[in-house]
């Protein structure tokens, strides 16, 4: 009797699967290249979020004032793996804590780093130890170019993250947690070290896309309540029922827009954020699901099954994130093209 071998798709199909889908039915991770592997391992599906704030942070230092490449480029580099950190030390935790198992969700819409046998725990904690030293070269180097209010960002990220890892999400506390470090924490940081000041109009930027990366730790944590509930995980979703968690999120995609507007209205930043508007037919698209049953069975080529609700959430953000982005880069650059032919 022979075994069945996985066919092993190009190089660059491997890792564009693993960065958009984190999808990687279609083949054999054992038996893949070492960058794949390691893109599955850290969750590098969910890294657009990170970079996404990293970058609106940059852009709103440029849009205020000056900017420096060389460290706005680092502090982006800097989240983003502890972004990565995070990932492999939550997985570690829940592991160890009896929350992942072979029955839980976070078992069946990827592979377990560690269940999987894709490593060992100890390699995990190796890595996010690697990890975190790679962080702290880029802190020191950031804190002698600005100041020690680097350390601040850089140390009450890491100790929100180990929290949340820890006992916030088991408290309700972990969708607050998402909106504070995607937004004022990675943003505003960002934009610290990229100027070396940060104004009240940056700190109220950051809050509308930090609240759609809360939207989508919501839907993840709806699609989970039922698992969430029998480990004694109490996020938001399991206090208030799936009905209220989906009503919230809605509530939630609304209020990023008001808070555009606002942002637009009260000229803390320029009109052109107001493309973010142009995510409205993924938001329509989003609603509509929001209003409807759970499928009861995986929908053909949905690749994070038994994961739905949170599909959508980052379905939404990343249309918004984009067209929040070109915003920005279109408030820096008009003004400069307007003034060369006034």
């Amino acid at each position: 009797m022979t075994t069945s071998v996985k066919s092993q798709p190009p190089l660059l199909e491997r890792w564009r699967t693993a960065l958009v889908t984190g999808d990687v039915s279609n083949f054999d991770p054992e038996r893949t290249d070492a960058v794949t592997k390691w893109l599955i391992i850290t969750r590098a599906s969910v890294f657009s979020m990170t970079f996404t704030s990293g970058l609106i942070g940059a852009l709103l230092a440029a849009e205020h004032g000056k900017i420096a490449w060389l460290p706005a480029i680092l502090s982006v580099l800097g989240v983003v793996i502890a972004h990565a950190s995070n990932n492999i030390l939550n997985d570690y935790t829940d592991y160890r804590n009896g929350i992942d198992t072979e029955n839980y969700p976070r078992t069946q819409y990827g592979i377990h780093p560690i269940l999987g046998g894709l490593v060992t725990p100890n390699t995990l904690l190796v890595a996010a130890l690697i990890f975190n030293l790679i962080d702290a070269a880029i802190m020191v180097y950031l804190a002698i170019l600005r100041g020690p209010a680097i350390i601040a960002f850089a140390v009450s990220g890491l100790v929100l993250s180990l929290a949340y890892t820890g006992f916030l999400k088991r408290f309700a506390l972990g969708e607050l947690t998402a909106l504070i470090v995607w937004g004022p924490l990675m943003i505003g940081g960002t934009a610290f070290a990229a100027a070396g000041e940060i104004t009240p109009a940056i700190w109220l930027s950051s809050l509308p896309y930090g609240l759609i990366v809360a939207s989508v730790l919501i839907g993840k944590h709806t699609d989970k309540i039922t698992a969430d509930e029998g480990v004694g995980v109490k996020s938001v979703p399991v206090l208030l029922g799936e009905k209220g968690a989906l009503l919230l999120n809605k509530i939630m995609f609304i209020t990023f827009y008001v808070l555009v507007i606002g942002l637009v209205t009260f000229r803390l930043t320029g009109p052109w954020v107001l493309l973010s508007f142009l995510a409205i037919p993924r938001l329509l698209e989003t609603w509509k699901v929001y209003s409807e049953p759970k499928p009861a069975t995986k929908p053909e080529d949905w690749p994070v099954w038994p994961l739905w609700y949170v599909g959508w959430a980052m379905f939404f953000n990343r249309r918004a994130g984009e067209f929040f982005i070109l915003g920005l880069i279109l408030n820096i650059i008009v003004p400069k093209i307007i003034a060369l032919f006034a």
